[in-house]
């Protein structure tokens, strides 16, 4: 029987479509306590956040394993199994390895439709056979030597307790199977990052800590797309495809990481909005100070704020500063081409993290995957360790999908959440702030005593480690999802139809910010002004309805005949009443009401 493994989400095809996805890579020695990371927003329109999970297994000689394409949920071919796979929870394994990815697409005519392995499959798999973000690079790049590369060119990102490493890969087309690529570990010390396009451009060709295909060079001169020296050779700049649209929407993210970690490095935005491209983005930097996994969460968590690029600060953020912009990216206008920026904080991530490796712990303990859902921006950082043998329901594959609302769901709670907050973000999101801020708060500050639990436990048996910090990750997963949705519904309380309560639960009307004013009285002009009227003319006389007063004095009459009379005041109201057949149908009840004062009574409603 062959194993299926079956991963779905939709991260496009060519990324200069969509461009989806971001991931930073921030080694040990550039960390607080020592530990390396990657972090991943996975963005796409269409894809359902979820927290995979694939226990460890033994596997019978002979036995193949069915592959289905990440994005699509196509079956693309089967591969022999190994005898022996590790538990996956989300992007990390075991072992502590964790992996991350963003597509870059390249050249199209490298697509090869007939490859078994697509970028997804590849990374998932990869983590079941991998102790190590080398033998994880090993892997996977002989799997496609060997079944073939489905996928476009991607940049991934691969850590485990000891190195961090970015690995940038490209079919070879349809006439070819395999793949190129190239892979760099990062300098201890440094940070890295990619957002939809290739960044290792010239790289050595003796070094250890390089690591390429045997022919990512001679490739490129076959196909025509580099024809100089070897030492001269860029790997991005052969496969990729560079454009405007790789500046601005996908380095630009990088671009601003930088300037988030290094605030005297003078990182200059030209490359990024393709003022000078004469010197590209360096493939990493060394930070100005070591960075905590709270830094690294908040580098997820960015609108270019306070950049040139800033989305809170141009019309289309609106009077409540939203910084995002729907799709499509790019507008015409008059025979002109617009965009709008694409930021690391998006609305369309299904899932995030950020995954911390910790060379002094046993792995079930060193290795943890900080996950969310959503919006980076107002999503939490959930720890989920490495060995747990099962994650929280909410966040489970099969608990929810993209097409039905539920609120059992980790995905459409937070959803709820990010999507209410937009409708009047820069207030909302405070009270968003102030709930993540405790729940991340604690779960950090709480982590060295239950690191020390668990340790102790591992001491006297590995089984009983990971029995505590299943139960503890399932907990708090759970924990996180029910107050978050106590949040939802108190946004909705506090401001509803545009009102906002004070502390004291009172209903105010606080209005626009002064700004939005200001923008809306330039836009309109006249049109909205308030004017004084002229009231020092006598108004002109009303012209008696002859229909209407011949209809008054024939109730009267009727009324009189029955010797009933109306009373001045029901007299002024009876003559108040322009609507000719309801006067008619006041003259045949004037003959059936037993008193005068009767005649208004339902006659006029």
């Amino acid at each position: 029987m062959p194993q299926t493994i079956r991963y779905f989400a939709v991260c496009l095809f060519f990324a200069t479509a969509a461009q989806a996805c971001t991931s930073f890579l921030i080694t040990k020695g550039a960390t607080v306590d020592g530990s390396n990371m990657i972090t991943y927003a996975a963005d796409a329109h269409v894809l359902y956040g979820e927290l995979y999970h694939t226990p460890a297994a033994t596997h019978l000689p002979g036995e193949m394993l069915d592959v289905f394409e990440w994005d699509t949920g196509k079956f693309l071919g089967q591969i022999p199994q190994v005898e022996k796979t590790y538990t996956v929870v989300g992007n990390m394994n075991e072992h502590q390895v964790a992996i991350g990815e963003t597509t870059w697409g390249g050249r199209r005519e490298l697509h090869d439709p007939t490859g078994i392995l697509d970028y997804g499959s590849l990374m998932y798999i990869g983590l079941q056979r991998a102790k190590t973000a080398r033998e994880l690079i090993q892997v996977m790049t002989d799997l496609v030597e060997k079944y073939g590369y489905y996928s476009s060119g991607e940049s991934m990102s691969i850590c485990d307790p000891n190195e961090v490493w970015i690995l940038e890969i490209v079919g070879k087309g349809p006439d070819e199977k395999g793949a190129v690529w190239v892979a760099r570990k990062v300098p201890d010390g440094y940070v890295s990052g990619h957002a939809n396009a290739p960044r290792i451009r010239q790289f050595p060709l003796n070094d250890p800590e390089t690591l390429y295909a045997k022919d990512a060079i001679s490739f490129a001169r076959k196909k025509g797309y580099f024809s100089g020296t070897d030492a001269e050779f860029s790997f991005a700049d052969a496969y990729g495809d560079l454009d405007y649209g790789a500046l601005r929407f996908c380095d630009a993210r990088v671009w601003c990481m930088y300037t988030r970690v290094d605030k005297d490095g003078k990182h200059s935005a030209d490359w990024a909005t393709g003022r000078n491209t004469d010197e590209p983005l360096p493939l990493w930097i060394k930070p100005e100070k070591k960075l905590g996994v709270r830094d690294v969460m908040q580098l997820m968590r960015d609108h270019f704020e306070g950049t040139e690029l800033d989305m809170t600060q141009d019309i289309g953020a609106g009077p409540y500063q939203l910084p995002y912009r729907w799709r499509p990216l790019t507008w015409k206008h008059e025979g002109k081409e617009y965009l709008n920026e694409r930021a690391t904080s998006t609305q369309q991530t299904g899932f995030s993290f950020v995954a911390q490796s910790r060379d002094w712990l046993p792995d079930p303990i060193g290795g943890i995957l900080w996950f969310g859902l959503d919006d980076t921006y107002s999503t939490v950082y959930t720890p989920m360790y490495c060995g747990i043998t099962k994650v929280p329901n909410s966040y489970a594959v099969g608990t929810g999908n993209f097409d039905k609302f539920t609120w059992d769901s980790a995905f459409w709670t937070f959803n709820f959440v990010a999507n209410y907050t937009y409708l009047r973000y820069a207030d909302m999101i405070k009270d968003v702030q102030k709930v993540q801020r405790d729940l991340e708060g604690r779960f950090v500050s709480n982590q060295e005593r239950v690191d020390a639990a668990a340790l102790a436990l591992h001491k006297q048996a590995p089984h009983l480690a990971v029995e505590y910090l299943t139960d503890y990750s399932v907990t708090q997963g759970e924990a996180t999802v029910k107050r978050w949705r106590e949040l939802g519904e108190h946004l909705v309380w506090k401001y509803l139809d545009g009102n906002v309560r004070d502390e004291h639960g009172n209903v105010t009307h606080p209005g626009y910010p002064k700004q939005w004013y200001e923008t809306v009285a330039a836009a309109t002009g006249e049109r909205l002004q308030m004017k004084e009227l002229d009231l020092s003319k006598d108004p002109p006389p009303i012209t008696p309805n002859p229909e209407q007063t011949k209809l008054v004095n024939a109730i009267t009459a009727v009324l009189k005949a029955r010797e009933l009379s109306l009373s001045p005041e029901h007299r002024g109201r009876l003559e108040s009443i322009k609507d000719v057949s309801k006067l008619e149908r006041l003259l045949i009840r004037a003959a059936k009401v037993q008193a005068a004062n009767e005649l208004l009574g339902d006659g006029l409603h």
